[in-house]
């Protein structure tokens, strides 16, 4: 496993906590990845949740640099990301 407290190296990508939405903050993964949106769909890569009725799932990103917090919605089926609404 990673040494998440690492410092970034990449200066193309952001550190980013992410969380499904319903699930508290102790369930965060943290990633390096250029945008909130790649680290939605990165999380989501490796970690299978319940969809909802549309089959998407809402995540929870948070720049670690800012402490930011974005929702988006992930389409389990096409991959697409749309901030939550």
């Amino acid at each position: 496993m990673p040494d998440q407290t690492a410092p970034q190296t990449d200066p193309q990508t952001h550190r980013f906590a992410v969380r499904a939405r319903h699930l508290h903050g102790h369930h965060a993964r943290v990633l390096d990845e250029p945008s909130p949106e790649a680290a939605a769909a990165a999380y989501l890569e490796d970690f299978a949740h319940d969809p909802d009725e549309d089959d998407a799932v809402a995540v929870i990103v948070r720049d670690e640099a800012t402490g930011r917090e974005q929702c988006f919605r992930v389409d389990l089926t096409t991959g697409e990301t749309a901030p939550c609404g």
